[in-house]
Formats: structure tokens, sequence, C-alpha cells
């Protein structure tokens, strides 16, 4: 299987033709530097290898704790890790509910501690769809599907390069399908 570096490698060497292919689609330059954008954090940070101790995964530093319970429940190589379909999906949804949950803890943690209203978490995950308004009102209605695509392709590149060389030792893709 390839290396970390190689990886990483591949990901910088996609940089340009990502770019290229995102403003030849869109004709926007913005949106391009944010498909692109996205395609070297999910390359580097949030591609499917936060499932095992990485170069991924140490990237995070500090905050890799947050990859635990990711990590516990599943599988290296899995489809739902390194999957083409369902890989960045579950990533994505996986990560906004950790942050939606320490976020709510630190909230909760202050809120006990100065002595004030505790809020309720239904009402603190109502906060994500205001910050979806915020970011379409101010920042563009094609921001989050540009970042998710981004984040997709960057994980693709990583599964896809996998991929090839399991086909080249095995013959057998079919695990990350």
């Amino acid at each position: 299987m390839p290396s970390g570096k190689t990886h990483d490698a591949i990901t910088f060497l996609f940089v340009a033709p990502v770019f290229v292919a995102a403003w030849k689609i869109t004709g926007n330059t913005a949106i391009s530097a944010i498909v692109t954008g996205a395609f070297l954090f999910g390359g580097l940070m949030f591609g499917p290898d936060l499932d095992t101790m990485s170069c991924q995964y140490t990237r995070w530093s500090v905050l890799r704790f947050l990859w635990y319970p990711y990590q516990a429940f599943f599988a290296h190589r899995s489809r739902w890790s390194h999957g083409l379909v369902f890989g960045t999906l579950l990533r994505v949804v996986y990560f906004m509910g950790v942050l939606t949950i320490c976020a709510f803890a630190s909230v909760y943690a202050y809120a006990s501690y100065a002595g004030g209203d505790l809020p309720r978490f239904a009402e603190f995950a109502g906060v994500w769809l205001d910050i979806g308004a915020y970011i379409r009102i101010n920042i563009g209605e094609y921001f989050l599907p540009s970042v998710f695509i981004g984040l997709w392709l960057g994980a693709a590149s990583h599964t896809l390069t996998d991929m090839a060389g399991s086909f080249v030792k095995t013959g057998r893709i079919t695990e990350f399908l």
C-alpha cells in the first residue's frame, strides 16, 4: 500500500488540476479556490486513514482525541472509512456531531460554573441551521457544497491510490466499494 508520503505527494500533485477543473466547470475563481482548499484539507487532514495511526491522524496534534471514537468504531480500510460513496459523508457527519457535542459540553460546563441557564441540546443543535443560513447569505449559496466536493475529492484521491495498490497486489478492489 502507498505510504503517507506517497498520499501527500499525490495530493500536492493534483492541487493545480483540481483548481483548473473546478474553474472550467464553474467559471468562478472563488468556488475553485474553496474546492481546492477543501481538497488539500481532505487529502492531508480529513482522509480515510483517520481510522488508524497515520500521518493524517497525527496532524491533528492535541485535537486527535476527537478521532478516538472513529478509530474504535470503524475497521481500517472498511467501506465505511475508505469507501468512495460513504467515507467522506460519514466523516463529515461524525465530525459535525463531535463538534456539536464538544461545544455543548463547553457551554454546559461554563453555564454550570457561572450559574447561568443550562442550554437544551435540541436548541444548541439548531445553531447549526443558523450557521448554515449565515454562510449561505454572507459567503454564498455554493460554499458548503464546494467544501464537501473538495473534501470528497481529497479522500477519493487517497482511496483510489489504495485501490490501485490493492489491485496490483491482489487483483481485488471490492472492499472499497
